[in-house]
């Protein structure tokens, strides 16, 4: 318990999934959140659900498409509890197993805008905080769709193989600054990140040449136990581990 004391950050996509539950492993260890997502009402029920946590706990409606707003986010979250600590970039869309060939421009650049460029803008606005201090710790919620490239379609894994790459770039320059990046790579999660896809729709080329290692998967994960990996690396707990990809999927990329 309390392996955050008054450590402040920052969860995207908090409302619901791997976020929400990263969200109440950290208030329970001390931290203080600012718990942003684009579901408003979800955010809601999560003020009463986390009412005990008032105090601890500020919900901010963040549009990751909005440059603007994603800057505010970092500001108001050091103006509100005074400094920040920790950034978890959570938050992330699923695409339709769209290969090169299928792929619309609309979304390659929505995957792309949220999974790729939400991060990278934040993280760089977080930075100019932690260089200040000379302390910072930064968790990406990335996939095994960043390392496996037959896990999901063209845009999705180009955004979390980029994910990976700018959390080994970032953890590598900035370790002599008391910075830590770090990523996770998760298998399938019990999350809504895939609400959005017509599975009826799905290509026959992604039928046959995505799906069928589904069957592989050894089983899917809570979003609590990827939780406490995050929170493992927020700690000091994980103080020697940086630029690294934690993967944890039960096995599945073992095949």
């Amino acid at each position: 318990m309390n392996r955050l004391h008054n450590k402040v950050a920052i969860v995207t996509g908090a409302a619901s999934g791997i976020g929400k539950a990263i969200t109440a492993l950290f208030l329970k260890e001390g931290a203080k959140v600012v718990a942003t997502d684009k579901q408003v009402k979800q955010l809601e029920l999560m003020a009463t659900e986390f009412s005990d946590y008032h105090l601890q706990l500020m919900f901010k409606y963040v549009d990751l498409n909005n440059g603007a707003e994603i800057e505010e986010l970092v500001d108001d979250a050091i103006s509100h509890f005074g400094g920040l600590d920790i950034l978890v970039n959570n938050a992330g869309i699923m695409d339709h197993f769209e290969s090169v060939a299928e792929l619309s421009n609309e979304t390659w650049h929505q995957i792309m805008k949220v999974n790729l460029e939400a991060p990278f803008r934040l993280m760089r606005k977080s930075l100019g905080f932690f260089l200040t201090r000379q302390s910072g710790n930064i968790i990406n919620i990335a996939s095994i769709g960043g390392i496996q490239a037959g896990r999901a379609g063209a845009a999705y894994t180009t955004s979390k193989f980029g994910l990976i790459g700018l959390t080994k770039n970032t953890g590598y320059l900035y370790a002599k600054s008391g910075i830590r990046c770090n990523a996770i790579a998760p298998g399938a999660v019990k999350t809504n990140i895939t609400d959005r896809i017509d599975f009826e729709a799905i290509s026959p080329l992604a039928n046959e040449r995505i799906m069928g290692g589904v069957s592989m998967n050894p089983r899917i994960a809570e979003p609590e136990e990827i939780a406490s990996i995050a929170l493992f690396l927020a700690t000091d707990d994980s103080k020697f581990i940086n630029a690294a990809t934690v993967v944890a999927d039960g096995g599945w990329i073992a095949y």
